[in-house]
């Protein structure tokens, strides 16, 4: 589904990827995680396309297609999902009226006809109850005034209407509390399918407890250093990354 090949990339004269190397397939969940400035988010927004960022190397393919020669736009359209960190607020936009002008641009692009009003709100209703999304906030300007949990909510709410083949959750646990944690993880599970992946970005175990990844990936100064399966993570909630690191830097690999 996705591969990338000996990937750099640099944002304001700086290197941040120095060479990532990674594959995802189809029914796969991966977990990204490392300290702080490792370049995690960096890479969550090059393959999204954010222009802020510029690749200088390598290749990324996504469903055998040149995932880095695509707008923005095309790689959404194509099934690829961005979950940020911290979700911005667009007054004056109605979720609905967002939503709708996104399954409208999506089904264009796949050559489908626009979804009739009332299929669409059948749409909405069922993939609110996936989250738990109380009605009243979808009504709202998208993330205007909503909590972090519900803007948390709100972004695998849009990916469960989105249905994409990939999605890419960058730290979607930050600054959630226990219950809407669960909210957001089960949403996640129910959307999973041998036909999409995942690619989860995060510190902390407690989110992988929920999702079960089947490989662990540490990234550190823009290199994956090691991959692993979900033993990894336990490995990291007791030792830390230290550990890891100096076996990096004792290999040459950092």
């Amino acid at each position: 589904m996705l591969k990338v090949s000996d990937l750099y990339a640099e944002t304001g004269g700086k290197e941040i990827l120095k060479g990532i190397n990674l594959e995802v397939k189809a029914g796969e969940v991966h977990a990204i995680m490392g300290p702080n400035g490792s370049g995690k988010s960096t890479l969550s927004m090059v393959l999204a396309g954010n222009p802020a960022y510029t690749v200088t190397r390598g290749t990324a393919t996504f469903m055998g297609k040149d995932l880095l020669a695509m707008p923005p736009e095309t790689r959404s359209h194509e099934g690829l999902f961005l979950g940020f960190q911290y979700p911005v607020e667009i007054p004056g936009v109605s979720m609905m009226n967002f939503m709708r002008a996104a399954v409208t641009e999506k089904r264009k692009f796949l050559g489908l006809p626009p979804m009739s009003a009332t299929d669409f709100l059948k749409l909405m209703r069922e993939k609110r109850s996936i989250v738990e999304l109380d009605s009243k906030l979808a009504s709202r300007s998208v993330n205007e005034g909503f909590s972090g949990g519900e803007k948390k909510r709100n972004e695998i709410f849009q990916m469960a209407v989105l249905e994409p083949r990939l999605s890419i959750l960058d730290e979607t646990d930050s600054g959630l509390d226990v219950d809407a944690l669960r909210i957001v993880a089960d949403g996640v599970n129910k959307l999973k399918s041998a036909d999409n992946a995942t690619i989860v970005i995060t510190h902390y175990q407690r989110l992988l407890d929920y999702l079960q990844p089947q490989v662990i990936h540490i990234l550190y100064k823009g290199r994956i250093i090691r991959t692993d399966g979900p033993e990894l993570a336990a490995f990291i909630e007791k030792n830390g990354f230290d550990p890891i690191i100096r076996d990096a830097e004792k290999e040459g690999a950092v």
